[in-house]
């Protein structure tokens, strides 16, 4: 937003210090510090409020049988995050860029438009799980949750102009809520800890019913915007002039995706952990966000009820104003124009205020925006393996042939999956499962 389409510049500390890394005069644990942010900013898109309804559901189900699932799930995400960063480090713009210099100018304003149709979709499930949140936790009207929403996410978005520092340490601030909320969750909960550790090494499929679930978890796995986003979170955040520089920055970069993604992984096992221990003995049925809330109380008291809409409030603010950031992103990336932020910020959140306003069902609404991301993703994630597989993008930090390999296989499953809850979702029978 800031120069190019790149997302922003960091404050002259955060570089000096970044620049002192790279002359090898500062090292250790003060050494990896300058570098965290990227990941962190990206992270948030793995714990929005898609993530919580469907963890919540795998846990209440299933109990602790599809951990798993999160754990492979998230190992795809490491990959596809850390190609995403690194394709911005390396190339010096990002992906919505190399795909307007990539490919026929046709298909890039097809690209643009079902990416920006997608980034209405996100947007829709984040936005309304904040003001789900606050509308439950301080007993308001759910439009009155909507507009607090609005008000916070913009307030946020406005650190920008201060440096994108500030900014990362604010959403850095509402993921540590997140997970501190998550590690509060486990106290209160009684949690038969070698289910878990069951639930995680052993995979098993119960039922068709878990096939379902999986399809959820997996499919909302890799977030199209995500993988927008921190192509551009790396591409201008610290200029290299030589490529031992870059070498070094893209080793950081990795280092930071695995952190931030693990933590990420974490929480979304802390989520069908605690869905586990308080919903699976006697009330399996509880697959929504308000319905848990509810059950919550008289299970678990009133406190893990309260800390958990804290969560889910903290999960839909911080990535309301990711998904915001990806949509300037990508329509600057993709056709070279900006809008102002607030423009941008009303058109994300459009959709969120029409679906109330004519009293649609909000949880019909959240599972046709999962559909609609299940039509966008095939484009960010074909065109970063194409992009990051070329010697003539990449240069010397072309994917190596078990990296590629991985991305396919990863891009594979995810793809399929999205298919199969596509399917199912229209009705549509499902070939191989007799549905």
């Amino acid at each position: 937003m800031s120069t190019g389409a790149s997302v922003g510049r960091l404050t002259e500390r955060t570089s000096d210090a970044i620049r002192e890394v790279l002359a090898g005069r500062r090292t250790g644990a003060r050494a990896f510090l300058p570098f965290l942010g990227p990941a962190v900013v990206a992270s948030v898109a793995y714990m929005d409020p898609g993530n919580f309804a469907t963890n919540i559901q795998a846990g209440a189900g299933y109990g602790y049988s599809l951990l798993w699932v999160v754990l492979g799930a998230n190992l795809i995400a490491m990959l596809f995050q850390g190609l995403s960063a690194k394709l911005g480090i390396v190339t010096g713009h990002n992906l919505a860029e190399l795909c307007r210099m990539h490919y026929p100018r046709k298909l890039i304003w097809a690209m643009w438009g079902v990416s920006e149709i997608a980034a209405m979709a996100t947007d829709l499930a984040e936005f309304l799980g904040g003001a789900i949140g606050l509308a439950l936790l301080f007993g308001m009207p759910l439009l009155a949750g909507m507009l607090v929403t609005a008000v916070v996410t913009y307030a946020i978005l406005l650190f920008e102009g201060r440096g994108f520092r500030l900014m990362e340490l604010v959403i850095g601030a509402l993921v540590l809520i997140i997970g501190l909320s998550y590690v509060a969750e486990l106290f209160f909960a009684n949690v038969d800890w070698a289910g878990v550790g069951t639930g995680v090494a052993i995979p098993q499929l119960p039922d068709f019913g878990a096939l379902v679930i999986v399809v959820g978890i997996v499919g909302a796995t890799v977030m199209p915007h995500a993988v927008f986003l921190h192509s551009g979170l790396t591409q201008a955040r610290v200029p290299v002039t030589t490529e031992s520089e870059r070498a070094t920055l893209v080793r950081f970069s990795n280092r930071e995706v695995v952190l931030a993604l693990a933590i990420a992984g974490l929480v979304n096992m802390a989520m069908v952990v605690m869905a586990a221990a308080a919903f699976h003995a006697g009330h399996s049925e509880v697959g929504e966000i308000d319905t848990a809330y509810h059950m919550l109380t008289p299970l678990l008291g009133s406190a893990a009820a309260s800390v958990f809409l804290v969560s889910v409030i903290a999960s839909g603010v911080s990535s309301s104003v990711v998904g915001t950031m990806a949509g300037q992103l990508i329509m600057q990336g993709f056709v070279g124009f900006r809008i102002p932020i607030w423009v941008r910020r009303l058109l994300t959140m459009a959709p969120s205020f029409v679906v109330v306003a004519l009293g649609a069902n909000v949880t019909d609404a959240l599972v046709l925006s999962q559909v609609v991301l299940s039509f966008a993703l095939p484009i960010p994630m074909i065109a970063l393996v194409h992009l990051t597989g070329r010697r003539a993008v990449m240069g010397r930090h072309v994917n190596g042939r078990w990296t590629h390999l991985a991305a396919i296989i990863g891009a594979g499953i995810v793809l399929a999956l999205n298919s199969v809850l596509l399917l199912g979702t229209v009705g549509l029978p499902l070939p191989g499962l007799g549905v």
